[in-house]
């Protein structure tokens, strides 16, 4: 996929928060999954793209040892998913500002960031955009993996999470219909 050069220096920038977590290969995802939910919903590329790069360098902020007790269907300390959101907004702000980015931009994209995760509802078209792609990567074969493997989940236990939550996590039909069909080839390998 080949993007713009500006968001090319941004997510320069961003990758060393991103050696984390799988966070190199998830924002990837979730950039493709973007520009899917834009094509079909719309959306403003010049925000979503680069919230979608950004949202998840707080996570470097967060010891390794705690993300599996902030995340995850075995979280005893869901708090810590705030601390990275909010840290997340510190460094976003400071690439931004490195790539002369524009203001009006950054702080919608800031927003954005600032409740990827914690904050339910959606405060705009990019914002739904965001939150559903970050969330469509869970449903992708390499998410999926990853997810089992982190969760120590068996295969069928892995499919029954993303049976639950389908329906609630996107906001857009394009994001629900994507996820659908991502956990139908999950079930098809399953019955193989």
């Amino acid at each position: 996929m080949k993007i713009k050069p500006v968001y090319q220096k941004i997510y320069q920038f961003a990758k060393p928060y991103l050696s984390t977590r799988h966070n190199d290969v998830h924002t990837e995802m979730s950039m493709q999954f973007a520009y899917q939910l834009m094509s079909a919903e719309g959306g403003q590329e010049s925000i979503v793209i680069p919230a979608i790069i950004l949202h998840d360098v707080g996570w470097k902020k967060v010891p390794e040892e705690l993300h599996l007790k902030a995340f995850g269907p075995k979280a005893t300390m869901p708090e810590l998913n705030r601390v990275h959101e909010v840290e997340g907004v510190k460094i976003a702000k400071d690439i931004l500002g490195k790539v002369n980015y524009d203001v009006e931009e950054i702080t919608q994209i800031l927003d954005i960031i600032d409740g990827h995760d914690s904050r339910k509802q959606s405060i705009s078209l990019n914002d739904r955009i965001v939150k559903d792609a970050d969330k469509l990567w869970r449903f992708s074969r390499e998410g999926f993996d990853i997810d089992n493997e982190r969760f120590g989940e068996s295969y069928a236990a892995g499919l029954n999470r993303l049976r639950k939550y389908l329906p609630i996590w996107f906001f857009t039909s394009t994001a629900r219909k994507l996820a659908r069909e991502e956990l139908q080839k999950h079930e098809r390998e399953s019955a193989r």
